[in-house]
């Protein structure tokens, strides 16, 4: 079966488009103001509308409140909650029992003990997104195009389907997917241009490559 694919932080209608048609299944609207990649509810609301139908929205969330949860759906539908931050089991179980919305959780991996929280998770999320841990400093907790070791996943029993991010292209996800045996990729900085600024045709040769 062909790898899911899911292009993050959207923030405009061409790199939308070129999601939609290169065949991803997923696209992510960041919502945490000091990414590059933030869009307010009103900018995800009017982009979404661009292109009815198409991937399923995500929307990715770092440690948000209700409300701040709740205001994005005022504006614009979501099929998946995303959370990038440090929130723990509990509040992954009250998100989405308030919601009623799929929860994926991103997990920061550096060594074979991190996947510890798995267990803890999986009974009150509907998917994991395995990310590299951000570098010491770093003023957001994922998509910052740094890679971590695909082999710790190999063979690995996850119980919730998943997707494998952190510093992959169109040159490395094959080998990624091969290496991690991932049902799916996540990317964001590796179909950039420059920071924040998707390009058209990477997000067409990812897609292709994570395909092929």
């Amino acid at each position: 079966m062909p790898a899911e694919v899911k292009i993050c932080g959207i923030r405009d209608a061409a790199a939308l488009t070129a999601a939609a048609e290169g065949g991803a299944d997923y696209v992510g609207f960041v919502f945490f103001p000091p990414s590059p990649r933030y869009l307010t509810p009103a900018e995800a609301a009017s982009l979404s509308a661009t292109c009815p139908g198409g991937p399923k929205r995500v929307g990715l969330f770092v440690d948000a409140t209700d409300d701040a949860i709740a205001a994005v759906l005022a504006a614009l539908p979501l099929d998946i909650l995303q959370l990038q931050g440090t929130e723990t089991p509990e509040r992954a179980a009250a998100i989405r029992a308030r919601f009623g919305l799929p929860v994926m959780k991103a997990l920061g991996i550096g060594a074979p003990e991190d996947f510890a929280a798995v267990e803890a998770f999986a009974p009150v999320v509907d998917r994991f997104l395995f990310d590299a841990k951000p570098p010491p400093g770093a003023a957001l907790p994922g998509g910052n195009a740094q890679p971590f070791e695909w082999r710790l996943l190999a063979g690995r029993d996850i119980p919730r389907p998943w997707l494998l991010a952190g510093g992959l292209t169109a040159d490395n996800v094959a080998e990624a997917i091969r290496t991690a045996g991932a049902p799916g990729v996540d990317v964001s900085s590796g179909v950039e241009r420059a920071r924040g600024v998707k390009d058209p045709a990477l997000i067409r040769a990812f897609i292709a490559a994570a395909r092929a």
